[in-house]
């Protein structure tokens, strides 16, 4: 996930009452979903919630009670849990159906690789959480909240593939992009943990791997997703899928521009301050 802002700005808590609306209404449709439907396999979101919830809680007690750490360190958690599971996902379905068949359209739409349900209910869990404790303790600002939009619009996709069955196989790929969050969060935590000054050698290899993965498994991966998308959209039925998977990936793409900015920035800055320092 991108990285958060603390400090919500004036006029947030109008905007703020919209999202913990629709947060809501998203609870009580997945537990309508499991209570009364007897909608079993959705249960992981559930505890993907409750997972998330208590490593929040651990960190504040043993850590740091710094909501913007606290909230940081569970994303490293989150990033890291998830990258594991969708690599796994993605290399026992190469060794079983091998590439050519696992980017067929009807395996991404209609299909349902290993342990993809599972994974993606997991991280739906894990955004439903995420947007509580930026609700709660106002790790955002804007009045229009970029942070807390992008959440629920993912709560909204994930949800919605969830419940229909259909384009798991694509959020799974969506996914890839954990693998750079990661490192975006080592950096944010090891900067709020006060290691500002780090070996200037492992600085260096972090940021290798954050443009790495930058580009690879964020820019590269999510541009393939659309190009497969508008290449495959006449094999698409008449429902919302096909326009509901181009604007989320629109609203990634266009926050991975936004990213990469921040990142440019932040790179030049730290490279400036080492010629400073030097």
């Amino acid at each position: 996930m991108p990285p958060h802002r603390a400090g919500g700005a004036a006029g947030g808590g109008d905007s703020s009452a919209f999202f913990a609306a629709t947060l809501v209404l998203w609870a009580v449709s997945v537990g309508f979903e499991i209570g009364v439907r007897g909608r079993r396999e959705l249960a992981p979101v559930a505890a993907g919630f409750a997972f998330f919830q208590a490593a929040n809680a651990a960190v504040r007690a043993s850590v740091s009670r710094d909501p913007l750490f606290v909230n940081t360190a569970v994303s490293l958690l989150h990033s890291s849990l998830t990258s594991a599971s969708v690599i796994f996902v993605l290399v026992n379905q190469w060794r079983d159906k091998g590439l050519e068949n696992m980017f067929e359209h009807e395996e991404l739409f209609g299909g349902r690789w290993i342990g993809a349900y599972s994974a993606l209910c997991f991280s739906c869990g894990y955004f439903a959480y995420d947007q509580l404790d930026m609700l709660r303790y106002r790790l955002y600002s804007g009045w229009i909240p970029g942070i807390l939009m992008h959440h629920l619009i993912l709560l909204i996709c994930f949800t919605l593939a969830l419940y229909r069955n259909v384009t798991i196989n694509y959020l799974i790929l969506s996914l890839v992009c954990e693998l750079h969050s990661i490192f975006l969060h080592v950096r944010k935590v090891r900067r709020m943990a006060g290691f500002r000054d780090f070996n200037r050698k492992v600085v260096k290899l972090e940021w290798v791997l954050n443009w790495t993965t930058f580009v690879t498994a964020r820019v590269i991966c999510h541009i393939l997703i659309t190009y497969k998308l508008i290449t495959d959209a006449h094999k698409f039925g008449k429902g919302i899928e096909l326009p509901l998977a181009l604007l989320g990936m629109a609203g990634m793409n266009l926050l991975n521009i936004f990213l990469g900015l921040d990142l440019f920035k932040a790179f030049a800055r730290e490279r400036n301050q080492q010629r400073h320092q030097d």
